[in-house]
């Protein structure tokens, strides 16, 4: 592997990062401060505790949980579609680089950031409720995990965009919905049996479930589906990706 070809394209979408430090670091972790203070204060003195947990701490996964997902797919199509909209996606074509090495490198770099703000948020969860880690390793593995497998998803969203409002389609009317009906802010088991069934058809949910039971040791569904469900997702992003270099579909066009 051309490990220099990965570290360029990875110091430039970084370097991209801390020029615009306010947008991609500062504005999600205030939206995610401002949740706590809406869900934790207006809904948490109505919901005192779900399953044992106080509200205000067992929306926590779920704020990380919506913060990564969102931060890594927008991070990751618009690193890919930029060079598409200006033209420079040609010089990376003809780099000595192959697809595996362009797709580490803008996924790296759009996992890094999702990763920063993930952390970043739990430690600023810790100045308005009483969090508890009971997996500390589970979950990193979970967060890390989710970054990686979403950044994929949204590098595949930026080559298939052809302009700017399709970036923004899927994340806004197909990835955010999914995530709020996914067990953020609730436990599927508060649902009447019915949705319950049909939410398990909502892949958030096993993301969700498996991150909230390294926190709290509870779980919706089991840890071994919530880990197969993700190992999945990121296998069918990569052959995915595989595929496009493979046919040149949306980018040598």
């Amino acid at each position: 592997m051309n490990l220099e070809a990965v570290r360029a394209i990875y110091r430039f979408e970084m370097a991209r990062t801390f020029r615009t430090l306010l947008q991609s670091i500062v504005s999600p972790v205030i939206s995610t401060a401002l949740y706590f203070v809406v869900f934790g204060a207006a809904i948490g003195s109505r919901i005192e505790q779900v399953e044992g947990v106080s509200y205000g701490a067992f929306i926590v996964p779920g704020l990380i949980m919506l913060s990564v997902i969102v931060q890594s797919v927008n991070n990751a199509s618009f690193g890919i579609y930029f060079p598409k909209f200006i033209g420079t996606i040609y010089e990376l074509l003809s780099a000595p680089a192959s697809f595996l090495e362009i797709t580490a490198g803008y996924v790296l770099a759009a996992a890094t950031k999702s990763l920063a703000i993930g952390l970043i948020i739990l430690a600023t969860s810790f100045l308005f409720v009483d969090v508890t880690i009971a997996h500390p390793f589970a979950m990193i593995a979970f967060l890390v995990l989710t970054c990686l497998s979403f950044s994929l998803f949204g590098f595949i969203i930026g080559i298939w965009a052809q302009n700017f409002e399709q970036l923004q389609l899927v994340p806004l009317l197909v990835i955010t919905p999914l995530i709020f009906l996914g067990g953020s802010f609730y436990s599927i088991s508060m649902l009447p049996e019915i949705w319950q069934t049909i939410t398990l058809f909502n892949p958030v949910v096993y993301l969700v479930s498996g991150f909230r039971w390294a926190f709290f040791g509870m779980a919706d569904v089991s840890i071994g589906l919530s880990l197969l469900a993700i190992l999945g997702f990121t296998a069918l992003c990569l052959v995915t990706i595989w595929w496009i270099f493979r046919t040149g579909w949306r980018i040598r066009s």
